[in-house]
């Protein structure tokens, strides 16, 4: 960490330094606490240095365009493109996550409303973003999809029952056969919009940033309402749902997706010698 902290001083000698804490647990980054106010993330690969890279450039281009909280990129260190030299740091954003247990105990129909508009409306918000203010390829959803299931039946179905690989087999064929995913119109998307990474303020009731653009990208919108699936359930996500627009053309499309985040989380395992993540995306299919 002392060396993370020597980075910082290198490129921001003016910047005083008076406490700092370390948490290594994440999957692409290391991630300083400076002063308790600010977090600065360093790339533990080149794999994340991409990611990072491409992560700041979508966190400057929305910025101004959005009604919640999200990351600044105000410090940045992209000269030496190698581990432990590259480093994004921003002001932290004041808010816990909101996780289910949270969210669980909120009963107040009023609360809960404003909970769904501020989250669709950030939601709204990104998906409406031109695509062509974004420096980003054109991706094809329906084709990451396909490359998922491939990886699926090549990593993961060996140590799966076969009464799972038939289930999975018949979902993703339907879904990638179907014309709603044939005819998607793709924009900016979060990619992992979740419990995780939606921050509250538990004493006003109100959502106070949203974190972590690591997965955006250009998708599927419907990929985002999957999150809300997955953290909140189904009546919370029908609330959320009501209040976009186009949702019937996404509704199925959320019920998929959401079914292929533990799979997700096991091909990631194998493919990155994460044994935790295998396990615990694998263990309903045994």
């Amino acid at each position: 960490m002392v060396n993370y902290i020597e980075r910082i001083n290198q490129v921001y000698p003016s910047l005083s330094i008076k406490d700092w804490q370390l948490n290594e647990i994440g999957q692409n980054n290391d991630v300083v606490i400076v002063n308790r106010t600010m977090v600065f993330r360093f790339p533990k690969y080149k794999k994340g240095i991409d990611s990072l890279k491409k992560e700041t450039v979508i966190l400057e281009a929305i910025k101004n365009k959005v009604s919640i909280p999200i990351p600044n990129p105000i410090y940045q260190s992209f000269e030496k493109w190698e581990a432990g030299k590259v480093f994004v740091g921003y002001e932290l954003i004041q808010g816990s996550p909101l996780w289910k247990k949270s969210f669980a105990s909120i009963k107040n129909e009023e609360v809960l409303k404003r909970l769904a508009s501020q989250l669709v409306t950030f939601l709204i918000e990104i998906h409406s973003i031109s695509k062509k203010t974004l420096p980003l390829e054109e991706t094809n959803p329906r084709e990451e999809m396909v490359n998922l299931y491939q990886r699926i039946q090549n990593e993961l179905y060996p140590f799966m029952r076969e009464e799972s690989q038939r289930q999975i087999s018949t979902s993703f064929e339907t879904f990638l056969d179907s014309k709603t995913c044939l005819n998607l119109n793709a924009t900016l998307i979060h990619g992992d919009f979740g419990a995780t990474n939606i921050l509250w303020n538990p004493y006003t009731y109100n959502i106070s940033g949203i974190i972590d653009f690591g997965g955006s990208d250009i998708g599927d919108p419907a990929y985002d309402f999957a999150g809300i699936l997955s953290s909140y359930g189904e009546d919370f996500f029908n609330r959320c749902l009501n209040l976009y627009p186009n949702r019937t053309e996404i509704a199925e499309r959320v019920r998929f997706y959401r079914s292929t985040f533990a799979l997700q989380e096991a091909v990631h395992g194998v493919e990155n010698d994460d044994i935790e993540a295998f396990e615990n995306g694998i263990k309903a299919y045994r």
